[in-house]
């Protein structure tokens, strides 16, 4: 894959996780706002005051989640973004440590 065309998947999935973490903001049920600057989205859950910070990684093609489980780092197989270490996809992974860090159940 090109730089280029990293760049663009990996600003759809920051783009598309902080639209979905907003809707479940929006529901009520639990407190969390997004924010972000350049390649950079930081999650903070308010009721637990614990973040989840996703960014990409261009030289490495990769995109890195840090939580209070870990450092995970993805790279795209050309259908989905796969843990280095572990396969695990990147929505499934990101939606279990927010369950942990929330105290409720968070589904992307």
């Amino acid at each position: 894959m090109t730089e280029s065309e990293y760049l663009v998947l990996a600003e759809a999935v920051l783009n598309d996780i902080e639209i979905r973490l907003e809707r479940v903001a929006d529901s009520g049920d639990v407190d969390i706002e997004c924010s972000r600057s350049g390649n950079v989205l930081e999650i903070e859950f308010i009721d637990t005051d614990s973040k989840i910070i996703v960014n990409t990684q261009a030289p490495m093609q990769e995109i890195w989640m840090a939580a209070r489980s870990g450092g995970f780092h993805y790279r795209f197989n050309g259908q989905q973004w796969l843990d280095t270490r572990d396969g695990s996809e990147l929505y499934a992974a990101l939606s279990k440590v927010a369950t942990l860090q929330a105290g409720s159940p968070i589904a992307l």
